[in-house]
């Protein structure tokens, strides 16, 4: 599915234009809808639409900024002049986010984004002459839209084909909701092409999102308590032993292989967004992978084809690194290669450290550049990252001060950096990556059914399954596991933390946490908070345009 940054309003234009200068009368009324006939017509140029706007909610401004800076994985502090933005960085990771305060442009900007995704999949099912699979395909879509609004909201809006645009759409909560969706998706898992593959939706991309509307079902009807049904957990394990038994995923062997610029064939991804050099050319870095390493690599992060490669902000704490020292052991990394849990990098990656000097991973200490050579930072200090102990805080800020101002907090790089044009013209591969960004796979798959064994008691079989992950990683197995220690979010022996080590900056930790029900409680730099923060403010504009949504401002349980 090619990427064309212009493509959508160019599209939009088209079908506008076709849709007036085919009208015999120039005098329609607002409320006039597509016929039948066009909306078939269209409907391959809609579902386009759709799929191009999966990258804006789900880029690495948008969705990473609220998933991870709310928890326990991650903080962007102040450095100096850099990262204030309002506060609204320090202010996620500390839960005092209020309604019309610096959150609400992301905020509101991922909410809008979620809802065109939605808007525009539904055009599609308008149409009574497309295929069965495309209005499955488009079908999925709104659910992926939805699924998110309803967990970073509350609620979602909702249209059907041929409604009146003039009245305010209706608005579904709660289990509503969520029955809403687990029909749709069962819908799109009965009409779903078997041939689909992994950029485009499909039977297992549908039973994997359905997995997570059913695991967190009873979190969606109470945030504060979450509650788990043995029904719905079992429908978790059925959905993922489909997905196990259909034979088209294993565990890759080489972990940061999958979010490599060579990514399309790994045996992991369910569903992903692809990106290629050819098509995106034009296309915003807030949209696509790159994104993800300019937010976190230092200023003078360098590369021949990009100078300056580097935002210096997300970063993480020792405490969630630490969770990687499992049964007892004490973590200690260094520049060269470890030989612990391939997840926490640390690792020579051909193609990328004898190009950059980056180990993917979590970049801890000194930094070197491509030739061996010891990195620096603009103060002129050892470019090393430390732990975040560093940071200072308060009940309203977390800042870098001082001397490591630009180094405290360890860095993350989840994406590899394409450097594979060895041109100078940077459009080919640093700023216009072929990484593809991976949405749904096989590793969190099976940590879902997982949690649903131990949920229902079945801790032998979880363990089973997390070992096996950690087979895959080179890491030493569990001996024992626990769902999760209620008072301490960095336990390393538990569920949670694996699901942590294993997804971390994938954008599903703000979700796991609140499952988890410990959202609240005190981590890194955040006091225990009032649990007043499940769900984000609807913004003041999208309540007046439409009276349907409801105001869900802190204190809300939903």
């Amino acid at each position: 599915m090619k990427k064309f940054k212009n493509f959508r309003l160019l599209t939009f234009v088209a079908v506008i234009s076709l849709v007036f200068l085919g009208c015999t009368k120039l005098n329609e009324s607002l409320t006039s809808t597509l016929t039948a006939n066009q909306a078939g017509e269209f409907s391959s140029l809609f579902l386009q639409n759709a799929y191009t706007d999966l990258e804006n909610p789900l880029n690495f401004s948008n969705l990473s900024n609220i998933e991870e800076l709310t928890t326990d994985e991650a903080v962007l502090p102040i450095r100096g002049g850099d990262w204030a933005d309002g506060g609204e960085h320090v202010e996620y990771h500390l839960h005092i986010w209020q309604r019309n305060d610096g959150t609400t442009g992301n905020n509101e900007g991922t909410f809008t984004n979620f809802n065109k995704l939605s808007y525009d999949a539904t055009s599609v099912l308008g149409s009574t002459t497309a295929s069965a699979d495309v209005l499955a395909q488009a079908r999925f879509l709104r659910a992926f839209a939805l699924y998110n609004i309803l967990d970073l909201w509350g609620q979602f809006p909702i249209r059907q084909p041929g409604d009146n645009l003039l009245n305010p759409a209706p608005v579904m909560t709660g289990d509503t909701a969520v029955q809403f969706l687990i029909s749709e998706l069962n819908t799109c898992i009965t009409n779903l092409s078997p041939s689909n593959g992994n950029t485009i939706a499909n039977v297992n991309a549908a039973r994997a999102l359905l997995m997570r509307v059913y695991l967190n079902r009873g979190a969606f009807d109470n945030r504060a308590a979450p509650t788990f049904a043995a029904s719905d957990l079992q429908q978790v394990i059925t959905l993922g032993q489909a997905i196990v038994s259909s034979g088209q995923y294993s565990l890759a062997t080489d972990y940061f292989s999958m979010f490599s610029p060579t990514n399309q064939s790994s045996p992991e991804t369910i569903f992903a967004i692809p990106y290629s050099h050819a098509d995106n050319t034009s296309a915003s870095y807030y949209g696509q992978p790159y994104g993800s390493w300019f937010m976190t690599l230092h200023y003078n992060s360098y590369h021949p084809l990009a100078p300056n490669a580097g935002w210096n902000g997300f970063s993480t704490m020792g405490e969630f690194y630490n969770t990687f020292g499992v049964n007892g052991t004490t973590m200690t990394q260094t520049a060269a290669d470890t030989s612990v849990d391939q997840r926490i990098g640390g690792r020579f990656v051909s193609g990328v450290t004898d190009q950059s000097g980056l180990r993917p991973g979590i970049l801890v200490g000194q930094q070197y550049d491509r030739l061996g050579n010891k990195e620096y930072d603009r103060l002129g200090n050892l470019l090393s990252f430390t732990n975040g102990d560093d940071l200072t805080s308060t009940s309203t800020t977390i800042a870098a001060t001082g001397n490591n101002v630009e180094i405290s907090g360890y860095r993350v790089i989840k994406y590899a950096p394409d450097f594979s044009s060895n041109t100078t013209d940077s459009t080919k591969s640093y700023q216009n990556p072929s990484n593809n960004q991976v949405l749904l796979r096989y590793a969190d798959v099976l940590l879902m059914i997982a949690e649903a064994d131990m949920r229902t008691g079945d801790n032998a079989d979880a363990l089973t399954i997390v070992n096996q992950i950690r087979a895959a990683r080179g890491a030493v197995p569990l001996t024992t596991m626990t769902l999760v220690n209620t008072t301490n979010t960095y336990d390393p022996n538990t569920l949670l933390a694996e699901r942590g080590r294993e997804l971390y900056y994938e954008m599903v930790r703000r979700n796991d946490l609140i499952r988890f029900g410990v959202f609240n409680i005190a981590w890194a730099f955040k006091p225990a908070d009032q649990g007043n923060y499940y769900v984000l403010p609807i913004t003041a504009a999208d309540l007046a345009a439409n009276p349907n949504l409801q105001a869900n401002i802190q204190g809300s349980n939903y």
